[in-house]
């Protein structure tokens, strides 16, 4: 009765292991830990791994590791015929071993780094057309009793499960990443960029350029370098009854004040010395579009004034002509200066700046919308695995916490720097904390919290949370509750009851 009970119960497994499989290809480490996970509890063992073959350097990483040393396991490797599942690998056989101690292929040298003790070890191939692509090993059957023959046969039916669980999601991804470089290349070839997010704080911005998108009212886009000023202003165009027409592009910054009026407004043939043609300028090349003008408040005060006569009239002259030339043309522009300071300090015109504010955007910098950031890393992953060709499955769990807590100074622009150097970097076939190379990031931060119960972990990302904030601003109580969204006396309690002090 007991047998039949739990050969029930292997085949329920079983059954919901497919409907799994055939439902959901976009996470394949998920998938993985599920097979995995119901294979360990049927088998008894105590702990399990899963390590996938990668066919750039022919060796073995650990995809998923159940049990209490499963974090540490995860960074190391095996070459191919090096320990039991790189001999499984190796011969694409499945294997029984009961008493380690006994077996010289046994790496007992990672048990002693990470202290834990391996007796016994089920270990069978993943296969994918007769080829090995993984090892599913089970440690220590509980009870001190002894994995069998029936143990071996089950677990080589969970190991064909996991072998197209891969198949299938990397099918999935492959196709995937083709539909992604395609539109890309449609997104790049218009000169646009793919917008990505998941903030319920981008989803109100983007909801605000919906309604701004079909007026022709000038909008100023505000915020911090590198949170995607560009991105949002191609969407107002996009969203508009002018997508079809030009989307011309200035960086207000980028040139000297001569230049820069001759690249806004164009200049006739002998307007200065190197003027040997005449040469339209962009807002002219715009007319019945839309031009983004970034970094607005880099322009100097005398090319100020003759751009407020381009916004209130929509009319200029080109550089060394004296014929007004009339566009249909609608403006936006964007800084991350704090563009009313510089219009009291009287770097910045007022009614320019009044002018341009019809319709402000804000938009909010990485640290305030966390949930974009997973969302981003793994679209900038799927991009530069295809341009380097590397297989990369995906972030370690503690490479997504370090994302997550890290609080990106230099925002999109920084991550995706980020993550462009750890594919670049990366060995192990997935990316870890350190090939990130966070600027001032404890890699070892992380590991603070897998020996903590959850009341003192909480505690400690209280700590590291409230501090980063208090840090950002310069431990001003009452800009710093702002941010947090809560009043400055819970602040001054919070501060007091976790012992946080100030660093010199």
């Amino acid at each position: 009765m007991k047998l039949a009970q739990v050969d029930l119960e292997r085949f329920q497994t079983l059954i919901e292991i497919n409907a799994l499989i055939n439902s959901d290809f976009s996470d394949l480490r998920a998938v993985l830990k599920r097979i995995v996970e119901s294979a360990t509890r049927l088998t008894e063992g105590e702990a399990s791994s899963l390590l996938l073959v990668n066919p750039q350097n022919n060796r073995l990483y650990f995809e998923v590791a159940l049990g209490s040393k499963g974090a540490q396991v995860q960074k190391f490797s095996l070459e191919i015929g090096e320990g039991i599942a790189g001999w499984v690998a190796q011969h694409n056989r499945s294997l029984i071993v009961n008493d380690t101690g006994d077996d010289p292929r046994h790496r007992r040298d990672i048990g002693q780094q990470i202290g834990y003790a391996t007796n016994s070890i089920l270990a069978v191939p993943m296969r994918i057309k007769d080829e090995c692509v993984g090892v599913i090993e089970i440690l220590n059957k509980k009870g001190n009793k002894l994995f069998n023959q029936d143990d071996l046969e089950w677990l080589e039916i969970f190991a064909n499960q996991a072998a197209m669980a891969v198949q299938n999601a990397r099918t999935f991804q492959k196709v995937r990443n083709q539909v992604d470089l395609l539109r890309d290349q449609v997104n790049t070839d218009q000169g646009y960029h793919t917008l990505v997010w998941k903030s319920p704080e981008m989803e109100e911005q983007l909801s605000l350029v919906d309604r701004i998108a079909p007026t022709d009212s000038t909008v100023l886009i505000l915020g911090e370098s590198g949170v995607g000023k560009e991105l949002i202003a191609e969407q107002i165009h996009l969203r508009s009854q002018r997508a079809q027409q030009p989307f011309i592009r200035v960086n207000c910054a980028a040139l000297p004040p001569t230049l820069l009026e001759s690249e806004l407004f164009g200049h006739v043939k002998g307007a200065f010395t190197d003027a040997v043609s005449d040469r339209r300028g962009r807002f002219e090349v715009a007319d019945k579009g839309t031009i983004f003008l970034d970094e607005i408040g880099d322009v100097p005060l005398p090319l100020q004034a003759k751009m407020l006569r381009v916004i209130q009239e929509r009319t200029f002259e080109p550089l060394g002509s004296s014929e007004s030339i009339t566009v249909n043309v609608r403006i936006i522009a964007a800084t991350n200066k704090k563009i009313e300071e510089l219009v009291e300090t009287g770097e910045f015109r007022s009614d320019l700046y009044y002018r341009l504010n019809v319709l402000p955007l804000n938009i909010p910098p990485l640290r305030q919308r966390r949930e974009d950031i997973i969302e981003l890393a793994n679209f900038f992953l799927r991009r530069f695995v295809l341009e380097t060709n590397k297989r990369i499955s995906g972030f370690t769990d503690e490479a997504l916490e370090a994302m997550i807590s890290y609080d990106w100074p230099g925002n999109v622009r920084e991550l995706e720097n980020a993550v462009e150097r750890a594919v670049v970097i990366c060995q192990q076939g997935i990316i870890y904390p350190e090939d990130l190379l966070l600027r001032g990031y404890d890699t070892a931060e992380s590991s603070r919290y897998q020996t903590k119960g959850l009341k003192e972990g909480v505690t400690l990302f209280k700590k590291q949370f409230i501090r980063s904030a208090l840090d950002r601003n310069s431990w001003n109580h009452t800009a710093t509750a702002e941010e947090l969204g809560i009043q400055r006396s819970y602040l001054s309690k919070l501060v007091k009851d976790l012992d946080l002090k100030r660093k010199n």
